[in-house]
């Protein structure tokens, strides 16, 4: 599959979850959410590989413990973070927060890989971001600041940091020549119990609203948001790496806009326009001179 391909896929999907989310809020604690989310995940995953006669060989030792750290790093900590701040702050400046990834990944492949930092990432990342303040720009000026606002944004950075983080182990790991999906069912798996036992230890009680909306929310994260667009992005950061593969977390909100424009009545303000502008050039600049995208 092209990468190019790869890289719409994970944009178009995840652009459709920042909505999906807000199903989720309610009466069920975020931590279950995220758990069940993620336990469904696996199990689907498990069904696809058993169907393709490709259960067999899981990571052992070594392996298996990076691949249950990614686990926990990308599909427990940094959601279970996301869907707590989703509640007090608003769906631009999560956006934001979250787009944070591109430079962090750019920083922790040199920390962690000794990569060289690529300049242009590095640009389309600082225009990209610009763009994204400009469409949410109108959403600041009722921005109430205090104690809670501050911790919900320091949570919602520390939520992209573990993301990052998950995103470095997962190439780490494909570069070990773990299989990609099978790599995600056991990190899945691995995130799933471990926020199961946060979940405990934090006395929520198991619970699961057994509503259309809620199970619909649920089946649709699981699946597209989580087997199907974590398939492709995490293949397409073992193709071209963490760096340019994490610019989709800059293009995914224009999708999430569009979809507010028709569910939502968002309407366009001119800042906005020039914003998604930005976002483009900043994706023209991400993704061009590069031989590894076809």
């Amino acid at each position: 599959m092209a990468n190019i391909l790869l890289y719409l896929i994970t944009v178009l999907i995840w652009g459709t979850t920042w909505y999906v989310i807000k199903l989720q809020l309610g009466s069920v604690p975020e931590a279950w959410s995220v758990a069940w989310r993620f336990f469904i995940a696996a199990a689907a995953m498990a069904v696809w590989l058993g169907f393709r006669g490709r259960l067999v060989d899981f990571p052992k030792g070594r392996n298996l413990a990076f691949v249950c750290a990614q686990g926990v790093m990308l599909f427990c900590l940094n959601y279970w973070l996301y869907y707590l701040v989703s509640n007090h702050l608003t769906t631009g400046l999560v956006a934001i927060l979250f787009s944070l990834i591109t430079i962090m990944n750019i920083i922790n492949q040199w920390l962690f890989f000794k990569a060289p930092v690529n300049n242009r990432i590095l640009l389309a990342s600082v225009v990209g971001i610009a763009g994204l303040v400009l469409v949410f720009f109108p959403e600041f000026t009722s921005v109430e600041s205090n104690a809670l606002f501050f911790q919900s944004v320091g949570l919602g950075i520390l939520a992209t940091w573990f993301a990052s983080v998950g995103n470095i182990l997962s190439l780490r790991n494909s570069r070990a020549g773990l299989p990609v999906m099978r790599t995600n069912m056991v990190g899945m798996l691995a995130g799933a119990t471990c926020m199961s036992v946060i979940a405990l230890a934090s006395g929520e009680t198991a619970s699961i609203e057994l509503t259309p909306r809620y199970l619909g929310a649920l089946l649709y994260l699981a699946i597209f948001g989580s087997v199907v667009a974590f398939g492709c992005y995490l293949t397409l950061i073992h193709r071209i790496g963490a760096d340019k593969g994490a610019y989709a977390a800059v293009a995914f909100p224009v999708v999430a806009l569009l979809i507010s424009t028709w569910l939502e009545g968002y309407r366009w303000t001119i800042p906005a326009v020039f914003g998604v502008a930005l976002i483009v050039a900043g994706n023209m600049i991400a993704l061009s001179k590069s031989r590894k995208l076809s």
